[in-house]
């Protein structure tokens, strides 16, 4: 799976041939929700509240990042990596 990030137990995914908007997975144990990069709005699954704020903050500091990463992801390239949130 292509990890991007890693923070406080929660996994961010973007993976290739992915379907629009621009998104990226969130997973906290059983958990997974899809965020918009854009808006930062749930667009799928669940997340506790306390880990979806993380996300999300998270998210909003690496917004740009993760516009470039999405676009590496449909282009099939080697994605970079974000710095976690600390």
């Amino acid at each position: 799976m292509p990890e991007i990030s890693r923070f406080y137990g929660i996994i961010i995914y973007i993976f290739y041939r992915e379907h629009q908007p621009p998104h990226f997975h969130a997973v906290y144990g059983d958990e997974e929700t899809l965020i918009a990069i854009d808006t930062l709005a749930v667009l799928a699954g669940h997340l506790s509240p306390r880990a979806l704020g993380l996300a999300i903050e998270w998210a909003t500091i690496h917004q740009e990042e993760l516009r470039k990463v999405w676009q590496q992801a449909m282009n099939h390239q080697k994605l970079d990596k974000i710095k976690p949130l600390k």
